[in-house]
């Protein structure tokens, strides 16, 4: 059995007001055909819009926010789940005071591009 701490993983920090940690991969939980992590989002924080391959659904634990996927957008609250289909336009605003706290789930496994994007300053 591998088990992984989350405060043992260090988190990316992003400009848009999150911090991200990835559970899964080589030297954390091994799985082959997905990628997953924990997602803590400030007040006022987000995750900016974006595109890519990947199948993903997010699962919201804490907090309320605004979330679009193509052209729908809802207010999303917790103890929810919002299936991304691959190559949909999409993102989720904190609009909360608190944190919102959210994992992901993507396939196929691999380092979303968006995040190096993102930390260049070429999405906000």
């Amino acid at each position: 059995m591998k088990i992984v701490k989350l405060d043992e993983i260090e988190g990316m920090t992003f400009p848009a007001g999150r911090t991200t940690r990835v559970l899964t991969g080589a030297d954390r939980l091994p799985v082959k055909h997905f990628t997953a992590g924990y997602v803590v989002i400030q007040p006022k924080g987000r995750i900016p819009l974006h595109t890519h391959s990947n199948e993903e659904i997010y699962i919201l634990l804490k907090g309320t926010g605004k979330m679009r996927v193509g052209s729908k957008e809802e207010i999303v609250e917790p103890i929810s789940a919002v299936y991304i289909e691959p190559d949909a336009e999409h993102f989720l605003e904190n609009t909360g005071n608190d944190e919102m706290i959210m994992i992901f789930v993507y396939a196929p496994a691999g380092i979303a591009e968006h995040w190096s994007e993102e930390m260049a300053g070429r999405l906000v």
